[in-house]
C-alpha cells in the first residue's frame, strides 16, 4: 500500500525551479510501487566538510583539524564551505498549502532554532533549548567533570618514562570536554543526539533532520509521499545540517503512518543517491531484494512496550553467556528476539550465569558477519523481529535476574553505500577517514575518524541509546585494538614493551573517544559494565578516566583461548603447566579481566571449538553413554572439564563462554552462503544457503544418554562453586606448585585449593599439597564425578586435615589422591559445615 500526506507543506521550503536536483522530479525507483530497490551506487573521490568548526584531522582547508581546534585556533578557510549556502526562495510553489500555514510555521521555527545559525547564536546555545524539552530526570543527569590523571603513575610507576604522551593524551580528553561544556552544553546533552538527529516526534508534527555536508540538496522520500522527491524538499544550515518539518495531518494522524518504508534523496558530489537515515531506528530487508529499507518506526502508545522489571545489580563476579540470537535455534533457521526469550534465557540462568552477552543486535545486511559489518547503527536487526520484541527480551532477562550486554561496534562499519554510511553524503570522509587511512584491509570495511567533532556525537549518542531505549546494563566494544593502533594490531606482535603502546602508532583520537564513552557511560549508568576486546595489553585500559586510564571494567584476556588452541595441536607429553599458568594469570595487576577458554571466534568455519580438537570425528558416534567410549573421547571429556575449570580459576575476574560450548557442542558454525565469483575467475563455493551449521543443538546438552550432557551439568557445577565461594574476585591467588614431571598444578584462590593432574596415565596416591588454612578440607568439585562423565575415582565424602608440615613454601598441608586427567577442588570447612554444604550432584534444577 501507497500512503500519501494530505496537503501539509511549508511555504519556506525552497522551490525545486532553480533546484540544483534536475532529476529530483523523476521516480528513480521501479514502477512497481511495493519495489524496494535503490540507485545506482555511484562513487567519488571528491570531498566536502561544511560542519564549523570541525574535528575532522583528515579534512581539506574548509575544516579546521582536530589538534588546532583544541588549540583554540580555526582555520581561515574553516568557515568558507558552509558560507557558499545558495540562497533559496522562501515561498513554496507546492499548491498544498494549510490556511493557517503561518502559524505553523512559527511554530516550526522554534521547535528546530536550535539548528538555526540565524541571528549570531552559538551552536551550544541553539542546542541547550532543543536539550530543555528531555524530562527534568535526565536532564538531572550530569557526567562528573574530569580528575587530574595522574594516579596512573602511581599504580604503575613504570608509565613515568611516558609521561609527556599519556600528559598529551589526557590534555586532549580535556580540552574535547572543555570544548563540549562550552558548545554543546555537557557530555549529557552531547550525548542526546537521537532527539534531535533523525526522526523526532511532537504533539504537531515530525521533523527530520541529517548532517550531510556533502550534499547539494536532499529531500525526503517514502511511501508517504509516493516516494515524490518535489514534495518534501530539506533546508540546509551552516552545520550541513538539512532538515525538514511534517506537520500532523488535519484528522491529527502524523504526516508519516508508521511502518512507513522512509529515505534522503540527495544530489552529492558522487551523484543522486538514496540513503538510509543515519539515525534510522528500525530498517527492513524485503524478500528477494539485497539492499535494505529505512522503516518510520512509532507505534501507538498502547503497542509500545512498556518494561516492567528494574536492571538487576552490578555481579560481584561476571559470568557472561555469548550469544547469537538468530543462531539460537535448534532448528535450522533464524530465531527470533521472542523464541530467545522463552527459550533461551531460561537456560542461561538455570546454567548458573549472571549476565547475557548478547552478538549482532545493531543491523547488518550481511547475516554471515556475524553483526560486526554494521550498515544502521541505532536500529536492532530486523531478521529477529521488531524494537518491541528486543525490549521484551531484555525485559525477561531483567526479571530473571541477568544483566545483559550488548556486542556494540564502534571500531568500523560495513562499506555498503546502498544501506550503510559509506558514501552517505557523496564523500568518503564524512563519517570516516578518507583514502586508505579509513579502510581496513583485512575486515574490508570504513573506519571512523575519532577526531571528527559529528562523528563523536554519533557513536557517543549511539551508546547512550541502547542504554536508554533497550535498558542494556552495559557493552562488549569490539575491535578496540583495531581502534587505539593506526595499524590496528595488523601484522604487529605485542611484546609487552611500552614503546609499544605510546608512539606514533597510537590513534590518540580513538583512545580519547573511548575515555569520553567510558566516562559517558560510567557518568550516567553507574552500574553499568563495560567490557573491552583488546589484545595489546594497554597499560592503564581498566583505570578509571579520572585517574587517567582508559575507562574500561574488563579487559577480555584473549590470549587465553589462543594458548588453548595452540596446546590442543601438540600432543599431552608436549604440554608446560607452566606456560599454562603464566599465560593464564599474565595479566595486568589491578585491571580486571574477563577470561574464557573458547568464544565465538573459535567456533567459525576454518576453526575448531575445543571438544572438536579433542575428540574430532568420534564425537559423531561415540558420545552415546551406553556405548563405549574410544580412548580419544575419555581423554576428549576429561581435559574438556578441566581446560574450563582451570582458565576459571586462574584466568580472571570474570568468565565468558559461548553458547553450546558448555556441552561441547560439535562441529562449527557456518553461516548460509552461495558460490562466490571472483573478479579474477575463481569460485569460493558456498554452502547452498544452509542453515544446517548456523543453529545449536541444546538437545544435546540436554539429552541425559548423551555424555554431551555431562559436560553441560560439570560447566553448572563450575558455576554453582563460583556462586557459593566467589574465588574469581578474591585477591587471593597463589600458585604453590607447578611440576612438569607429575604434569599437576596447585593453587589456592580465596578459600579453595585447586588440583590439577593433567598426567595422561599416572595418578598419585598420598600425594601431599600445601595449603595457607589450617582444619579439616571436603571436596566441593570433583570432575572425576560419574555425573560429569568421569569415572568416580574419589569418594567425595572424604574429609582431609591438614598437618602443619611446610609444602611448597605453604604453613600447612594435607594429602589427597589425584587421579590422572581429573580437577578436583577442596575448601576448608568449619566442624558444623558439613550439612550446610550442598553436594554437586544435587544441584537444584532450576536456579
Amino acid at each position: 500500500m501507497v500512503y500519501t500526506i494530505s496537503g501539509v507543506r511549508f511555504p519556506h521550503l525552497p522551490s525545486i525551479k532553480n533546484s540544483s536536483l534536475p532529476s529530483f522530479n523523476e521516480d528513480l525507483r521501479r514502477s512497481n510501487a511495493v519495489s524496494f530497490s535503490l540507485r545506482k551506487d555511484s562513487r567519488s573521490s571528491g570531498k566536502v566538510f561544511a560542519r564549523k568548526p570541525s574535528y575532522d584531522s583528515d579534512s581539506s582547508s574548509l575544516a579546521t583539524k582536530a589538534s588546532e581546534k583544541l588549540r583554540g585556533h580555526q582555520s581561515d578557510s574553516s568557515s568558507s564551505a558552509t558560507d557558499q549556502v545558495e540562497p533559496r526562495e522562501d515561498v513554496s510553489d507546492d499548491t498544498q498549502v494549510l490556511d493557517d500555514v503561518e502559524a505553523l510555521e512559527t511554530e516550526k521555527r522554534d521547535q528546530t532554532s536550535a539548528l538555526s545559525t540565524s541571528g549570531g547564536k552559538s551552536y551550544k546555545d541553539n542546542f541547550a533549548k532543543m536539550s530543555q524539552s528531555v524530562e527534568q530526570e535526565v536532564v538531572q543527569r550530569r557526567v562528573p567533570p574530569p580528575g587530574d590523571g595522574k594516579k596512573i603513575y602511581d599504580i604503575d610507576p613504570m608509565l613515568n618514562s611516558h609521561r609527556s604522551h599519556l600528559d598529551y593524551r589526557y590534555g586532549q580528553y580535556r580540552k574535547l570536554r572543555e570544548e563540549i561544556d562550552k558548545n554543546e552544553g555537557g557530555l549529557e546533552a552531547f550525548s542526546r543526539g537521537y532527539e534531535i538527529f533523525g526522526f523526532t516526534r511532537s504533539a504537531t508534527g515530525i521533523t527530520y533532520r541529517e548532517w550531510a555536508p556533502g550534499a547539494k540538496a536532499a529531500s525526503l522520500i517514502g511511501d508517504f509521499n509516493n516516494w515524490n522527491a518535489k514534495a518534501d524538499v530539506m533546508t540546509r544550515n551552516n552545520f550541513g545540517v538539512w532538515e525538514i518539518f511534517l506537520p500532523n495531518n488535519a484528522d491529527g494522524s502524523p504526516a508519516i503512518p508508521h511502518g512507513s518504508r522512509v529515505k534522503i534523496r540527495m544530489d552529492t558530489p558522487s551523484g543522486i543517491k538514496d540513503s538510509i537515515p543515519a539515525w534510522i531506528k528500525y530498517s527492513v530487508q524485503p524478500s528477494g531484494e539485497i539492499p535494505y529499507n529505512g522503516v518510520y518506526y512509532d507505534p501507538a502508545e498502547e503497542d509500545k512496550y512498556v518494561f516492567k522489571h528494574p536492571r538487576p545489580r552490578k555481579p560481584t563476579s561476571l559470568r557472561i553467556y555469548e550469544s547469537h540470537v538468530g543462531m539460537s535455534s535448534t532448528e535450522p533457521k533464524i530465531n527470533t528476539y521472542a523464541n530467545f526469550r522463552d527459550d533461551v534465557l531460561p537456560r542461561i540462568k538455570k546454567l548458573g550465569y549472571n549476565a547475557v552477552q548478547i552478538m549482532a543486535i545493531q543491523e547488518h545486511s550481511y547475516y554471515a558477519s556475524f553483526g560486526y559489518h554494521v550498515t544502521n547503527f541505532f536500529a536492532p536487526s530486523s531478521r529477529f523481529g521488531t524494537p518491541d520484541d528486543l525490549k521484551s527480551l531484555i525485559d525477561k532477562a531483567h526479571e530473571l535476574g541477568l544483566v545483559v550486554l550488548m556486542d556494540i561496534v564502534h571500531s568500523h562499519a560495513s562499506k555498503n553505500t546502498l544501506d550503510g554510511l559509506n558514501m552517505f553524503d557523496g564523500t568518503d570522509g564524512q563519517y570516516f577517514h578518507s583514502g586508505s587511512r579509513g579502510y581496513h584491509w583485512m575486515w574490508d570495511s570504513r573506519l571512523f575518524n575519532y577526531g571528527s567533532w559529528e562523528v563523536l556525537r554519533y557513536l557517543l549518542s549511539n551508546a547512550r541509546w541502547w542504554l536508554e531505549e533497550y535498558k542494556f546494563d552495559g557493552f562488549r566494544f569490539d575491535g578496540v585494538t583495531s581502534m587505539m593502533y593506526t595499524h590496528h594490531g595488523l601484522q604487529v606482535e605485542f611484546t609487552g614493551n611500552y614503546n609499544e603502546y605510546f608512539g606514533y602508532s597510537t590513534d590518540v583520537d580513538a583512545v580519547v573517544y573511548l575515555m569520553l564513552v567510558n566516562d559517558m557511560i560510567h557518568g550516567l549508568y553507574p552500574e553499568a559494565i563495560v567490557v573491552g576486546e583488546d589484545v595489546s595489553g594497554m597499560p592503564a585500559f581498566c583505570v578509571p578516566v579520572e585517574d587517567g586510564g582508559v575507562g574500561f571494567d574488563y579487559r577480555l584476556h584473549m590470549a587465553v583461548a589462543d594458548k588453548w588452541i595452540e596446546l590442543l595441536k601438540k600432543r599431552d607429553e608436549d604440554w608446560q603447566v607452566g606456560d599454562i599458568t603464566f599465560t593464564l594469570t599474565n595479566r595486568r595487576w589491578g585491571e580486571k579481566c574477563v577470561v574464557y577458554a573458547e568464544s565465538h571466534d573459535q567456533a567459525l568455519v576454518g576453526d575448531k571449538t575445543i571438544a572438536f580438537w579433542l575428540m574430532d570425528k568420534d564425537m559423531y558416534d561415540f558420545m552415546a553413554v551406553d556405548k563405549e567410549a574410544t580412548p580419544r573421547v575419555d581423554r576428549g571429556i576429561a581435559l574438556h572439564k578441566m581446560i574450563r575449570l582451570i582458565t576459571m580459576g586462574l584466568g580472571g575476574e570474570g568468565y565468558l563462554n559461548f553458547m553450546g560450548n558448555e556441552f561441547g557442542h560439535p562441529e562449527w558454525i557456518d553461516f548460509p552462503r552461495t558460490d562466490q565469483h571472483l573478479p579474477d575467475g575463481r569460485v569460493i563455493p558456498g554452502n547452498n544457503g544452509s542453515y544446517d551449521k548456523c543453529r545449536r543443538r541444546f538437545d544435546l546438552g540436554d539429552a541425559e544418554y548423551l555424555r554431551y550432557h555431562g559436560l553441560q551439568e560439570f560447566d553448572r557445577a563450575m558455576h554453582h562453586l563460583e556462586e557459593t565461594y566467589g574465588f574469581m574476585t578474591s585477591e587471593h591467588q597463589y600458585i604453590s606448585r607447578k611440576d612438569e614431571g607429575d604434569r599437576v598444578i596447585v593453587f589456592e584462590r580465596g578459600n579453595l585449593v585447586f588440583v590439577f593432574n593433567f598426567h595422561w596415565t599416572n595418578s598419585y596416591s598420598d600425594y601431599l599439597i600445601g595449603c595457607s588454612v589450617p582444619g579439616k578440607y571436603r571436596i566441593v568439585l570433583d570432575s572425576d564425578k560419574s555425573l560429569f562423565g568421569g569415572f568416580n575415582r574419589l569418594d567425595d565424602s572424604s574429609e582431609f586435615f591438614t598437618s602443619d608440615r611446610r609444602h611448597d613454601d605453604r604453613p600447612c598441608s594435607f594429602m589427597v589422591y589425584a587421579p590422572c586427567r581429573t580437577a578436583v577442588v577442596y575448601a576448608a570447612v568449619e566442624d558444623d559445615e558439613r550439612s550446610s554444604l550442598v553436594p554437586i550432584s544435587l544441584l537444584p534444577e532450576d536456579v
